[in-house]
């Protein structure tokens, strides 16, 4: 068999394990990362993702990460939600989910298939291959945009012409010599809504993000109180943020996740800040189980919801955040203490 036609049976394939699309690239195919990802490490735009910093040279260049590798199969999945996420802004005592946390944890299912993938193509052609899924030093959003599968869009995400800015990545790496694909161009044009949708103006400028103001940092990452002056910009969103996605006009194309796992449990659209701020750490890892907000534990959620009813200006509220004001967890305590503080001078 062909490489050629090894190629087009494995985009079959990959579609029929469930990936809208399979693109080829090199790994040496991103030579510009090393630069910029020295500039963002060196301007501290990283915050406290020392892990960023750690092996930085494969983060730079996915041909050290494994020197045998001659192919990268860069796939894109789906998530497109049934629902507007914006919506759940407009309710300030309910608690804003990104849409990719609204079911099962994206890194176990995505995995799966990478897997099977690669069991297939192992099978098909033999060589040696690795997966890879969001956990270890790989530029995937810049391999993405070699492969063809979307560019870099203003908010440094990759936007697909198919599938908007609603997809996860996943790669394959190989010692098979598979064609590559032609890398996709820059379509945002003069377009600039996700830069002024941002709540904290994140970016200093188009296709750059400053972590440090990131909503999805700040929730998610960042493991110490928040500043004071950035907790009223968050409002109610306590885990990751998706106004910067939700804004762009590409989305228009995107059809809905075909992935029963990536629709939204019901109970974590707009679930209420009262019910999540009184979960003990028992509670919260059963409430969450299987999805990615457990991994951030009970403190930092709880520290988020507290956040969210300080913003809220509901007085009912009120006794939520007193009842929290001893936590033995500090970023609790400081968190309830501040909402207190809102909800009393409102």
């Amino acid at each position: 068999m062909s490489v050629t036609d090894l190629k087009e049976k494995l985009v079959a394939e990959a579609r029929d394990i469930g990936f809208e699309l399979a693109r080829v690239c090199r790994p040496w195919d991103v030579p510009q990362v090393p630069e910029r990802l020295g500039v963002f490490l060196s301007e501290d735009r990283h915050g406290t993702m020392s892990w960023m910093e750690e092996r930085v040279h494969w983060r730079g260049a996915p041909q050290v990460l494994w020197p045998d590798a001659k192919s990268v199969i860069m796939l894109g999945e789906s998530y497109t939600p049934d629902h507007d996420p914006l919506d759940v802004l407009n309710m300030p005592d309910r608690a804003g989910i990104s849409v990719y946390a609204q079911n099962r944890d994206y890194h176990d299912v995505l995995k799966k298939k990478l897997k099977r993938l690669a069991r297939w193509l192992i099978a098909e052609a033999g060589g040696e291959v690795k997966v890879f899924v969001d956990t270890a030093p790989v530029p995937e959003k810049p391999l993405g945009q070699a492969a063809g599968l979307g560019w870099q869009g203003k908010h440094t995400n990759l936007v697909s012409r198919q599938m908007g800015s609603w997809f996860f990545l996943g790669s394959v790496f190989t010692t098979l010599d598979l064609p590559a694909d032609a890398p996709e161009v820059d379509h945002c044009g003069s377009c600039h809504a996700c830069l002024d949708i941002c709540p904290t103006d994140a970016f200093p400028a188009p296709y750059q993000l400053d972590a440090r103001r990131c909503i999805s940092y700040l929730t998610i990452e960042h493991k110490e109180p928040v500043d004071e002056a950035l907790r009223p910009l968050l409002g109610n969103r306590v885990y990751g943020c998706d106004d910067c996605l939700a804004a762009c006009p590409w989305n228009k194309f995107a059809a809905e996740a075909r992935e029963a796992k990536y629709h939204a449990r019901p109970e974590l659209v707009a679930p209420a800040l009262a019910d999540l701020a009184v979960l003990d750490d028992a509670g919260f890892r059963a409430h969450f189980s299987g999805s990615p907000i457990k991994r951030i534990g009970r403190g930092r959620f709880v520290r988020n919801v507290l956040y969210a009813i300080g913003n809220s200006n509901d007085p009912a509220l009120l006794p939520v955040a007193q009842s929290l004001v001893d936590d033995p967890e500090h970023v609790v305590a400081d968190a309830a203490r501040w909402a207190v503080g809102c909800l009393t001078e409102s």
